[in-house]
């Protein structure tokens, strides 16, 4: 059964979190090198909130970037995109929490441009633990961009401050379709 966070409670922790600490840095370590990144807790404070909830309780420890989009590997898409995504470890499916309410880019300034560490989703309230990383300017992913075709994009909530080599190697790998052939296993996300 997923465990859900009473959204009153998400707000107030929040609130006092982003007083003192507008920025979270963590570390993203994998079997390809460590990925840095300042998540926006002030702009995205639900996305944020609900990416650090699954850092904290160790949710990504074993899981995997699983899924690799680059300009040769998306022959049906009229709008192609650059990223990689990632997951929680799915053995720990069980403690996994409910979607949250989708952030859009209109509302917290947040636009996909190269780095940018957003979550995946499928419709519009139904994010959960996925994430990816642009890899270039991806404006088709911002509110009204039409890579969706709900044209709500999807929540950036922040940004890569060391490590875009890695993100660019995990990309590189072999592919059937979108799903590379051997996953890169995240050995820990951690705050810095």
């Amino acid at each position: 059964m997923k465990r859900a966070l009473p959204f009153l409670l998400i707000l107030s922790s929040l609130f006092g979190a982003c007083a003192t600490e507008p920025v979270v840095p963590v570390t993203i370590h994998t079997t390809e090198g460590t990925i840095e990144v300042n998540i926006d807790t002030l702009a995205a404070p639900i996305t944020s909130a609900n990416f650090l909830r699954y850092v904290e309780d160790g949710l990504y420890d074993g899981g995997n970037f699983f899924r690799v989009v680059r300009m040769d590997n998306q022959p049906n898409d009229s709008i192609r995109i650059e990223v990689i995504q990632g997951s929680a470890n799915l053995d720990m499916d069980s403690l996994f929490y409910d979607p949250i309410p989708l952030e859009r880019t209109s509302e917290t300034g947040l636009l996909h441009l190269d780095g940018t560490i957003s979550m995946a989703r499928m419709g519009p309230n139904s994010a959960t633990h996925s994430f990816f990383f642009t890899i270039g300017d991806q404006p088709s992913l911002d509110f009204g961009g039409m890579r969706n075709v709900d044209g709500q994009g999807f929540a950036a909530f922040g940004r890569v401050t060391a490590g875009k080599d890695v993100i660019r190697r995990i990309q590189s790998g072999d592919v059937d379709a979108q799903v590379l052939a051997e996953p890169v296993r995240i050995d820990s996300i951690r705050v810095n």
